[in-house]
């Protein structure tokens, strides 16, 4: 991406601040902003996916419990 523009900061309170032109809008709605010698990078954070979520999980060790223990057979319920 080659596009410039040029900003100008201003107070918001005690926070410096700048308006982010709509060509330069991320689509997200929190961002990561950090310091690289004199360049600041924002990064937007995009929400995961539930598949994405789940993949980041840790296996589970326990044995689950067997809650059919002692029932009778689903065959063999009578409605």
């Amino acid at each position: 991406m080659n596009a410039e523009r040029l900003v100008r900061f201003f107070r918001n309170g005690r926070n410096q601040a700048i308006r982010i032109p709509r060509e330069f809008e991320l689509d997200a709605e929190e961002a990561i902003i950090r310091r690289e010698d004199d360049r600041l990078v924002i990064e937007p954070i995009r929400k995961k996916g539930l598949l994405a979520t789940l993949a980041t999980l840790c296996a589970l060790d326990e044995d689950f419990p067997d809650i059919d223990k002692g029932m009778p057979p689903l065959d063999d319920v009578k409605f």
